[in-house]
């Protein structure tokens, strides 16, 4: 294990053999997925370190929480996440494409969370496992969104996070699949900056979407009230 590894206030995560680190769009999406209906089992599409699942496992009492990771560096380190945290009996990682995954599994999960590759452009890095993790094409919004829809139960629940930019397509390419916008929250880095990422929940069941906006800082390093209260369970500083 690394030996300086993230340190959130119920538990850890080493990273030092992923090529995504942890960054705020993840602890977001996990603090702001909407758990109030209990949901009992839960699936993690592209863990990375696993950061995700481990949220789960704090803010549920699910008895099912999976994970899928392609990457096998990325995929190990998760496993040994998910061995060292408190909910270790709850966790389990598939090494899986997630196209190959949705035909073999028969099971269904009440709620899908993911933080999909987010940029769609052929720029390459010096480092390829970053590159992947990255790049859309290793898991195209369209594969993503018919497995969630395949695999999400009726009355589930689909949350991720998606640049601004992207947003109305990814919109337009869910409702192919039957998948609805029930929940929006644009996400700013300050108040006078643009829009930046939006968090997204989507439902089989059509119904009137809510919308928000979050605002991260007031100023450098100092948090608005309303995201220190989105993450002050995590984040020790909080």
């Amino acid at each position: 294990m690394s030996k300086n590894p993230f340190r959130f206030k119920q538990f850890e995560v080493h990273q030092d053999r992923c090529a995504m680190k942890i960054g705020t769009a993840s602890v977001l999406l996990g603090a702001w997925a909407q758990v109030s209906s209990n949901p009992s089992s839960i699936l993690d599409i592209g863990a990375g370190t696993g950061i995700l699942a481990l949220m789960m496992g704090q803010r549920t009492s699910a008895e099912i929480i999976d994970a899928i990771e392609i990457e096998p560096d990325a995929y190990e380190q998760c496993v040994d996440n998910f061995e060292c945290s408190p909910w270790c009996d709850r966790l389990f990682c598939y090494h899986a494409d997630f196209s190959e995954f949705v035909s073999e599994i028969d099971d269904h999960y009440d709620l899908i969370i993911s933080n999909p590759p987010f940029f769609s452009e052929s720029i390459a890095s010096p480092n390829p496992k970053r590159d992947q993790a990255r790049r859309a094409a290793s898991l195209p919004y369209e594969d993503l969104l018919h497995g969630v829809s395949y695999l999400l139960t009726p009355q589930g629940h689909f949350n991720t996070i998606i640049p601004y930019k992207e947003h109305l397509h990814f919109i337009a390419l869910a409702e192919k699949e039957d998948l609805f916008p029930s929940r929006l929250t644009y996400v700013k880095g300050t108040p006078s900056t643009e829009i930046k990422m939006v968090l997204m929940e989507f439902s089989p069941v059509k119904t009137t979407t809510l919308t928000s906006e979050l605002i991260i800082e007031l100023h450098r390093h100092i948090y608005t009230e309303q995201y220190i209260n989105l993450t002050k369970d995590f984040y020790l500083e909080m």
